[in-house]
């Protein structure tokens, strides 16, 4: 029964020391295509956004449209600006994204999404940054369905005594 239980402290001291080598091994490697753009698809509610970040002085292009005249509210303006502030890269990188599907709200969070994503791919240091903010985690948060029954997902229908 001893020999038993040397065996499995043996077998555990190895695992643990491979665990830990693994993880020394693997440092994460910046993701660019042959231009030097980094991709990555964001979304949010029914929205998703195809992102293409690549050094510049900042431009962002949302379906060939200027940021500012695209998401004409000054809330969705800076919901874009957000993963440049957090990571402390504002006018470094020009954005290129097409987006579908939605409404601006969504769209918004969804280039968010995409932009946090690439980001991260492009500088795999921003990573610790950009996940403490939040912002590689996807907004699963959806509409609910329409029940039958019902006039909405969950309203009902007035009740009338007579």
């Amino acid at each position: 029964m001893s020999d038993q239980i040397n065996s499995l402290e043996e077998l555990a001291g190895v695992a643990g020391v491979e665990a830990a080598e693994a993880e020394v091994v693997a440092p994460r490697e910046p993701v660019r295509d042959e231009l030097g753009r980094a991709y990555a698809t964001g979304k949010r509610k029914d929205a998703i956004a195809r992102v293409w970040i690549k050094p510049g002085s900042g431009k962002v292009t949302v379906n060939g449209r200027e940021m500012d005249k695209y998401f004409a509210r000054p809330v969705l303006q800076m919901i874009l600006r957000q993963p440049f502030q957090i990571a402390g890269r504002e006018g470094e990188f020009d954005v290129y994204a097409t987006v579908k599907g939605g409404g601006l709200s969504g769209q918004a969070g969804a280039v968010k999404h995409g932009i946090s994503k690439a980001l991260q791919l492009y500088e795999p240091s921003l990573r610790g940054a950009l996940k403490a903010a939040g912002f590689l985690t996807r907004d699963s948060r959806v509409v609910e369905r329409k029940k039958f029954g019902k006039r909405k997902a969950r309203r009902s229908f007035q009740f009338s005594k007579r």
